[in-house]
């Protein structure tokens, strides 16, 4: 595995700091506490996901707008959430989404979920990134594989989420070889069904395979019935308080 460092997880004085990607939690009318939290000063955010129904919606959510304009205020990214569907979503569908997340919600960037894999779709994955910058050219782009693409992908965006799963498949995961060519701030690790007495064993292995971003949750899909990452996990304040002030290995 590579990216096998001294850096210490949540430490800031090596310039390698692991903070938290929130893939997108439930409407902020379903849980207006967990997004009030989101806003607390000083929680070591990388940047939070607003998925308002699928994407934008049809027509501007007043609760999703005075969500992202909390986060804005203390100085939280805030990405809008584009469906690429594996591929099978047409260029202008995507373009009309990114354009609405903008003008409505002022978002400072883009989750693309479902983002191929393949070389062969890296070319229209680079359009819509292209794309995407000439209508907003400081977007932060991140690709949502949900595991390792072709390299190629790492040349185009700001960060890749490189895994998306289960905790029993990530404690036995490795990286790919080529993924040590990179900075751990290009990689995002998506772990669900981590239990709280396993919480530092998670980070190492997110330290170890060189991704600085993360979300570890203890909430399940329940074998794919519910999304996992639609609420705060039981053990927040514990891996807040992990992120925010470093843990010794």
């Amino acid at each position: 595995m590579p990216h096998l460092t001294s850096t210490t997880v949540g430490a800031t004085g090596t310039g390698v700091r692991t903070a938290l990607g929130i893939p997108g939690y439930a409407h902020p009318l379903v849980a207006p506490a967990q997004w009030a939290e989101l806003a607390r000063p000083g929680t070591p955010l990388d940047w939070v996901v607003l998925d308002v129904a699928a994407g934008p919606g049809t027509r501007p959510d007043p609760h999703c707008l005075e969500a992202a304009a909390r986060l804005r205020a203390v100085g939280v990214r805030v990405l809008g959430h584009l469906d690429l569907t594996h591929g099978a979503r047409t260029f202008g569908d995507l373009l009309s989404d990114a354009h609405r997340h903008l003008d409505w919600y002022g978002v400072d960037g883009f989750l693309l979920d479902r983002c191929p894999t393949e070389r062969t779709a890296l070319p229209e994955v680079r359009r819509a990134i292209t794309t995407l910058r000439a209508i907003s050219d400081t977007a932060h782009i991140v690709l949502g594989h949900g595991r390792h693409p072709h390299p190629g992908y790492a040349e185009n965006a700001d960060q890749l989420v490189t895994f998306s799963g289960p905790w029993s498949d990530y404690r036995w995961s490795q990286a790919a070889e080529w993924t040590a060519d990179y900075p751990p701030d290009r990689f995002c690790h998506f772990v669900h069904g981590v239990p709280r007495g396993h919480l530092d064993e998670a980070l190492r292995i997110a330290r170890w395979q060189g991704a600085a971003t993360i979300y570890f949750t203890d909430r399940t899909d329940r074998d794919g019935r519910v999304d996992p990452w639609e609420s705060m996990p039981g053990y927040w304040d514990d891996i807040v308080s992990r992120l925010g002030t470093g843990v010794s290995e």
